[in-house]
């Protein structure tokens, strides 16, 4: 039996993290708002962080548990608030893996051809517009 091999995909690269954190920024900055922000790839690994002077030093911690979030459950963190509320799905899974999550809006995982290649954080901001910003970033790589 032959197999057919199949086309690897593009891995996260620091270019494109350059571009995520360019792209939450000018988001942010367009809105008046101060945020961090985080690109990790596919394993978890740091590609780019930002944190501006006047932000919140928590926003950085903040913005990187939000793309681990994403990241680890393949799923923009806006959508996952309702699912760790007492006796749901998610509940018990922050004391599971050996990195604490974030459940609120602002972390998106990032794919290319359909595959998850890494995730962004966004902190500092109210969750809904940590979220746009976050949203508005990815995009720019579609």
């Amino acid at each position: 039996m032959t197999t057919t091999p199949t086309t690897a995909v593009a891995p996260l690269t620091t270019s494109d993290a350059e571009v995520l954190v360019a792209a939450a920024r000018r988001a942010a900055e367009a809105a008046d708002v101060t945020v961090s922000i985080t690109v990790l790839d596919a394993g978890g690994h740091l590609l780019a962080f930002r944190r501006d002077d006047r932000a919140v030093l928590i926003s950085g911690e903040t913005s990187t548990r939000k793309a681990f979030t994403a990241l680890q459950l393949n799923a923009p963190t806006a959508d996952l608030v309702d699912a760790v509320q007492p006796g749901a799905p998610f509940h018990t899974l922050p004391t599971a893996l050996d990195r604490p999550l974030l459940f609120i809006a602002g972390g998106v995982p990032v794919h290319r051809d359909g595959r998850l290649i890494g995730a962004i954080g966004v902190g500092g901001g109210a969750p809904e517009q940590d979220h746009e910003f976050a949203t508005a970033a990815v995009k720019t790589l579609a």
